[in-house]
């Protein structure tokens, strides 16, 4: 069982920077593929970024490509989300995922929201103009 805190959300003005965080509980964070997802008011929950277990494979939302960065560190359980350039349609609720894929699968990256079965409880970010 994996259980996913979320930090690092605020307010910032458009043009500027955030960087989320994500902590896992559990021994097993290395066996897992990460993503994070964002619900804006109003609309449904979408995909933004994703990282295999080992870190090395990478994908991003079209939206965000070139402005966010996904990244881990397995030694300390935690995910991160750079976002830089933000934009006022950035602004959501961003959650952290977790998905079990296995040692095996240290490439594996999964996009599709029904993919994750654990699920942090979100925190907001918020884009100024």
């Amino acid at each position: 069982q994996v259980q996913l805190v979320e930090s690092g959300g605020g307010l910032v003005q458009a043009g500027g920077s955030l960087r989320l965080s994500c902590a896992a509980s559990g021994r097993t964070f290395s066996s897992y593929a990460m993503g994070w997802f964002r619900q804006a008011p109003g609309k449904e929950r979408e995909f933004v970024a994703a990282v295999s277990w080992s870190g090395g494979n990478t994908y991003y939302a079209d939206s965000v490509k070139g402005r966010f960065t996904i990244s881990r560190d397995n030694a300390k359980n935690t995910v991160y989300l750079q976002m830089n350039s933000l934009k006022l349609e950035d602004t959501a609720v961003y959650y952290c995922a977790a998905t079990f894929v296995g040692y095996g699968s240290k490439w594996v990256i999964r996009q599709a929201e029904y993919e994750y079965n654990h699920w942090g409880q979100g925190t907001q970010v918020t884009v100024s103009s």
